[in-house]
C-alpha cells in the first residue's frame, strides 16, 4: 500500500518519495486577493488540505507554503478604483479567505508569503536570470524571460517548442496558451499602476505574475523541493514559466511532483456570475448550509475529475454527516470510561484497510468515503446485534478520529496536544488496525476540544 501520486509532469501515478526522509515540502498555489475566493477556488484548496493531510497521516511532517498575490494587473486595477494602497485594499479579502478557511476546517499552512512582502527577493532572482542570458531588458524598462533559450520550456503542458514565435512578447499577467511567448519578468511603471511600483536595476517598476511564485517557493522551501499544486488551469502558462525561470536561475530541479485539480462545475455548467451560479461561502451560510457539508462535498469527487456542485449534493451531505455524527455519538455513549486498548474488532477492518488503501491511491476520496460509510454500517449493524462491547466501542471511536485526520467532518475530533500522530500507516504500506486505536484516548475533553 505505497503512497502514491499521479503526476502531471510524468502523467502517470508515481509512489511518493520526499527528497529529505520523513519531510514532505509542498507549495500550493493561494488566492489572488483581489475579490472574495468562491466556491470554485475552494475546491483547489481543498484538494491541497486533502493531500496535507494524507502526507501527515502517511508519517509526514509537512512544510506547506501557499502564497498570497496582492500585486498583478487585477489587483493594481482594482485599488487604483478604489483609491486605495495595494494593503488596503486587499486586507478585508485576506481577512475573508482565512475566515472561510477555518469554515471548511482546512488546516493552516506553515508560510503565507505575501507578494508585496517579497520583491527584493524577486529582482534577486531576475538578477539571475539576467547573469544567465535567460532574461533581457526590453527597451520600456520591463524585463522579459526569453522561452526560446531556455530548452524544455512548456514540457509540463506538453507545448510544442516549435510553434514559439521568437522575440514574441507577453506584458499581461495571464495569458492563453494561444499567445505564448516571451513573458514578463519585471514590468516597467506606466500611468495605469498609479502609486503601484519599486526601484529596481531596471527602472521602477513591478514584478511579473509568474515570478512571485518561484521566488516565494524557494525561499521558503529550497531551490528543490517535493510538491507543487494547483487548478488546472494553472498548468500553462504559470506552472510552465515557473518552471522555466526558477531552473533557469538555479540549474537544478524545481519540483519533483506536480498535482492539479479538475474545475468545479455548477449544476452542470461553468461558474459564471452571467449564470447566476458564482457562490461564494457567505452565499451557502446565508441559504442554511454548514461549512462541514460544504466540506464534505468538495472532498467528494476525486481531485482530477470535474466536481458538480448542486444543492442536491449538500442536502444529501447533510443527511450523510447526520449519520457519521450519530455513529460517533453511538460509539461514545457505549464506551463509557472504558479504554481504548487492543485491536479493532474483526467487523471493522476491511473497512479500515479499505479507506486507508483509498487515501494511499492518489487520495481516492470518494472510494475512502465509500469505506468510511461502510464502517459506519456495519458498526450499526453490530450496535443492533448488540456484539459491541465498551472496550471495543472505545477502541473504535479513537480509530474513527484517527481516520477523520484525512477528511476533518467530525465536528469535535481534533487531536488534542501530546497525542502522537499515527505511525507510517501507509508510508510503511501497513495500515495496521492496531495501529490506528493506539492514537488518540477517549477522555471527554479531548472529544469536546474545537477545531483550529
Amino acid at each position: 500500500m505505497t503512497l502514491t501520486f499521479y503526476n502531471t509532469l510524468t502523467r502517470r501515478k508515481e509512489p511518493f518519495k520526499s527528497l529529505e526522509s520523513g519531510h514532505a515540502r509542498l507549495y500550493t498555489c493561494g488566492p489572488t486577493v483581489y475579490n472574495h475566493a468562491h466556491i470554485g477556488n475552494f475546491r483547489a484548496y481543498m484538494f491541497e488540505d486533502i493531500l496535507r493531510r494524507t502526507l501527515k497521516f502517511s508519517g509526514y511532517r509537512v512544510t506547506q507554503v501557499m502564497n498570497l498575490t496582492d500585486v498583478d494587473d487585477k489587483t493594481i486595477r482594482a485599488a487604483n478604483a478604489a483609491g486605495l494602497s495595494l494593503k488596503a485594499y486587499t486586507r478585508p479579502f485576506v481577512e475573508a479567505f482565512f475566515a472561510d478557511l477555518k469554515t471548511l476546517s482546512i488546516e493552516p499552512a506553515e508560510h503565507y508569503p505575501a507578494a508585496t512582502d517579497h520583491v527584493p527577493e524577486m529582482i534577486a532572482l531576475i538578477e539571475q536570470l539576467m547573469a544567465r542570458d535567460l532574461a533581457y531588458r526590453s527597451e520600456d524598462g520591463s524585463v522579459y524571460f526569453s522561452v526560446a533559450r531556455f530548452p524544455g520550456y512548456g514540457r509540463l503542458a506538453r507545448i510544442d517548442p516549435a510553434g514559439l514565435k521568437s522575440g514574441a512578447r507577453v506584458a499581461q499577467d495571464e495569458y492563453d496558451k494561444e499567445h505564448v511567448g516571451d513573458f514578463a519578468l519585471w514590468k516597467a511603471w506606466d500611468e495605469a499602476d498609479g502609486p503601484v511600483a519599486w526601484d529596481s536595476p531596471w527602472g521602477r517598476g513591478r514584478p511579473g505574475w509568474h515570478l512571485e511564485c518561484s521566488a516565494m517557493s524557494m525561499k521558503y522551501l529550497g531551490e528543490s523541493f517535493d510538491l507543487h499544486t494547483g487548478g488546472i488551469d494553472n498548468l500553462f502558462p504559470h506552472h510552465d514559466n515557473e518552471i522555466a525561470q526558477s531552473e533557469g536561475a538555479t540549474g537544478k530541479p524545481f519540483v519533483r511532483y506536480w498535482l492539479h485539480c479538475a474545475h468545479l462545475r455548477v449544476n452542470g455548467e461553468k461558474m459564471s456570475k452571467s449564470l447566476n451560479n458564482f457562490y461564494r461561502l457567505s452565499d451557502l451560510h446565508d441559504r442554511g448550509y454548514q461549512g462541514r457539508e460544504i466540506r464534505f462535498v468538495l472532498l467528494s469527487g476525486h481531485y482530477r475529475q470535474p466536481l458538480n456542485f448542486t444543492f442536491d449534493a449538500l442536502s444529501a451531505a447533510r443527511a450523510s454527516l447526520s449519520r457519521l455524527d450519530g455513529f460517533q455519538d453511538r460509539l461514545r455513549e457505549h464506551a463509557g470510561d472504558a479504554p481504548a486498548a487492543g485491536d479493532p474488532p474483526e467487523w471493522a477492518t476491511a473497512s479500515i484497510e479499505a479507506y486507508c488503501a483509498a487515501v494511499a491511491n492518489d487520495m481516492a476520496m470518494p472510494e475512502a468515503l465509500a469505506a468510511l460509510f461502510a464502517l459506519v454500517h456495519a458498526g450499526n449493524r453490530e450496535f443492533d446485534r448488540g456484539a459491541v462491547s465498551p472496550r471495543e466501542a472505545a477502541v473504535m471511536l479513537s480509530t474513527l478520529r484517527a481516520l477523520d485526520q484525512v477528511t476533518a467532518l467530525l465536528p469535535d475530533a481534533t487531536p488534542c496536544e501530546g497525542c502522537q500522530p499515527v505511525t507510517s500507516l501507509l508510508q510503511t504500506g501497513q495500515c495496521q488496525p492496531r495501529l490506528l486505536g493506539l492514537h488518540i484516548g477517549t477522555s471527554r475533553d479531548m472529544l469536546s476540544s474545537s477545531r483550529t
